[in-house]
């Protein structure tokens, strides 16, 4: 008979506490009562919490979850040994730590067997744990019955973290016990096919390079729109792929934090639910960086095919030094110049000079399709657009005014060319559907005139 522990799993009892007479006295002896007749074995005295609101639910997962963040981001290193004769079976660096693995090794071991031969300070009795200082990090180390687990920590291990040894221990011996056997007689050492495993327990995934899904349906896309803080998670992950096809999750902590103004937990628990949903996507560094290279190659044909520049900068030799320099740009780097584009563009629109504006806009705009900052494409579009019109209103004023003074003059040929001149951009200018009755107006009149030449 196989014999499973089930651990936070939770339970409706189906009545409302007003409507219980039991309520909250005999709660706990009812609900083993419940789950006694589920087949759950409940004679070892099951921790049982009461969540008296949603709300309370929410917020024990959101610490739960925060914690166990914390405590992956404090792991730099999952090291296995043999636990005899500490036989090195697998280091899986969590992050960069440049350690030499041999000498570590080696310190280890030399402390484990004098702590157990002597009683001394590096052993915490409680749950058989050593605890070391190895240059600056803390080692963490458990031997279980066949192999030694150590965790290279840049803090001092959690409580949470502790217990997560333990269970890691147990259910590695028991998964792969054929392979650590076959290891004990054999030598045999591949386990990378375990790597998962460990990823898995100590929820490292949390900390690996995140993208999002193409494919999002319209339901869930529904759900995040109504949530402030899924929508801005999407918006800025968006952001941040943008700049270096992946992002952190951390790093999109840091984003979002200012904007919605809540507590890191909190954010953390929104971008958990995407990440349950498959909607955030972790991705392994070495899976990535094929990703990554096939992403430069693509920004670097888009910035040297990228026209979406009007005719006013086609010869420009600013806007062609530009384009050499953007091939050489990094993301941070396009993004700084082309904020200094839009705050020169500014000062020239307060100043009047719009056609200098444009200019600086479309440079702005040229790095932005470059390098796909779809936020802030549309951003700068927009501004070109309103300053588009502003011009062509101010030419639309001009041709009109100088038709009006040619046609009291009875200089009726530069009259009806200037009124054409209107016409035309009138029907640029948002469509000639808009302007519909001022073109007929002023067609009619260009007929007018037509009669004295």
């Amino acid at each position: 008979m196989v014999y499973f522990q089930v651990s936070r799993i939770g339970f409706n009892c189906g009545k409302e506490k007003e409507d219980c007479s039991f309520y909250p006295d005999r709660c706990k002896e009812c609900v083993k009562t419940y789950i006694a007749k589920a087949g759950f074995d409940t004679s070892q005295n099951p921790k049982i919490s009461m969540m008296d609101s949603e709300e309370k639910r929410i917020q024990m997962q959101q610490s739960l979850i925060w914690y166990k963040f914390m405590d992956v981001l404090n792991i730099k290193s999952v090291i296995l040994q043999t636990k005899d004769s500490g036989l090195l079976i697998l280091n899986y660096p969590v992050s960069g730590t440049n350690l030499n693995i041999d000498l570590l090794i080696g310190f280890m071991q030399a402390n484990i067997t004098f702590s157990s031969s002597r009683s001394i300070e590096t052993r915490n009795d409680n749950h058989n744990f050593y605890e070391l200082q190895y240059d600056t990090f803390n080692l963490l180390i458990k031997n279980g019955n066949f192999i030694r687990i150590c965790l290279v920590l840049d803090g001092k291990p959690s409580e949470s973290l502790k217990q997560k040894v333990v269970e890691f221990l147990f259910e590695y011996e028991r998964i792969y016990n054929q392979k650590i056997e076959r290891l004990l007689k054999s030598g045999m050492l591949y386990f990378d096919d375990t790597i998962d495993f460990i990823i898995e327990a100590f929820n490292i995934k949390l900390v690996f390079p995140m993208v999002l899904s193409h494919m999002i349906s319209p339901g869930d896309l529904e759900i995040i729109n109504k949530n402030i803080i899924q929508k801005a998670v999407i918006d800025f992950a968006n952001e941040l792929i943008n700049a270096k096809n992946f992002f952190f999750i951390n790093n999109l902590i840091d984003k979002v934090q200012p904007v919605v103004n809540s507590h890191p937990s909190i954010i953390l628990y929104e971008i958990y639910q995407l990440l349950e949903w498959n909607i955030i996507i972790p991705s392994k560094i070495e899976n990535l960086a094929v990703e990554v290279k096939k992403f430069q190659e693509t920004r670097a044909k888009r910035i040297a095919d990228n026209d979406l520049i009007s005719s006013i900068l086609a010869n420009d030799d600013a806007m062609n030094n530009l384009k050499e320099k953007a091939r050489t740009l990094d993301a941070e780097e396009a993004k700084k110049l082309m904020e200094n584009f839009i705050k020169k563009g500014e000062t020239a629109e307060k100043a009047l000079a719009y056609k200098e504006a444009q200019k600086e806009y479309e440079k702005a705009l040229y790095l932005a399709t470059g390098f796909n900052f779809e936020l802030l494409i549309g951003k700068i579009s927009f501004i070109i657009l309103e300053l588009d019109k502003k011009i062509k209103s101010l030419e639309i004023d001009f041709c009109l005014e100088y038709g009006e003074k040619a046609e009291k003059k009875k200089d009726y040929f530069n009259a009806i060319q200037n009124f054409q001149s209107a016409i035309a951009i009138l029907g640029n200018s948002g469509g000639a559907i808009e302007n519909e009755s001022q073109i007929k107006k002023l067609e009619k009149r260009i007929i007018s005139l037509q009669k004295h030449l």
